[in-house]
């Protein structure tokens, strides 16, 4: 079967470009066989015109999982318990879900049995990632204030006993929080008390 010639590509990711020279055909004769493969469960969408083998999204590593999160919903960056929880700030276990902040809109996208969460923020707090290993990721003081600012508006859950603030650096979070809304600085104070931040 042909699909095993797209199991033995190096790319786990592939494009409808990709899959037209690897089955020696034409774009649109690509396009066909990839939407049969998707019906047969042979193949995985990732998005528009970009796919993976089950088998090869079985064997993604976390870098792999978080630029696949990235590709998912562009503009986004990895955030909230997923990044924390990278910098072993969090013990709050999520499994098999990667969140992520997003500037276009909200939403859920399921691969296989893997969900990507994108959270929505305003262009203003669109801010503090960074660039590594190919993937944007929130920094850690970021990553925490995005948890901040949208368990304040009543639109993320998070379990603070499983934050160790000692590895958070207070003014960093203070910094991103300031330019938010007068909701958000009261909850953050609050937060600050209750956890002798």
């Amino acid at each position: 079967m042909r699909i095993n010639e797209l199991n033995k590509s190096e790319k786990k990711i592939l494009s409808i470009e990709d899959i037209s020279r690897i089955l020696s055909v034409e774009k649109d004769s690509a396009k066909v066989s990839a939407n049969r493969y998707v019906k047969q469960g042979l193949l995985l969408r990732i998005k528009k015109n970009f796919y993976i083998t089950p088998e090869k999204f079985k064997q993604l590593d976390e870098i792999e999982i978080f630029q696949t999160a990235n590709l998912l919903q562009t503009p986004s960056y990895i955030s909230l318990s997923t990044a924390l929880m990278y910098y072993n700030i969090s013990t709050q276990q999520q499994q098999n879900v990667i969140e992520s902040v997003a500037l276009k809109r909200s939403r859920l996208l399921k691969v296989n049995e893997t969900a990507f969460r994108y959270f929505i923020v305003s262009k203003e707090f669109y801010s503090g990632f960074i660039l590594n290993e190919n993937f944007f990721i929130a920094s850690p003081a970021k990553a925490f204030a995005d948890v901040v600012y949208l368990s304040s508006i009543g639109k993320y859950d998070c379990d603070f006993n499983a934050i160790d603030f000692r590895k958070l650096n207070r003014t960093e979070v203070d910094t991103f929080l300031k330019n938010t809304n007068p909701r958000t600085i009261k909850y953050w104070e609050k937060l600050c008390v209750s956890y002798k931040i």
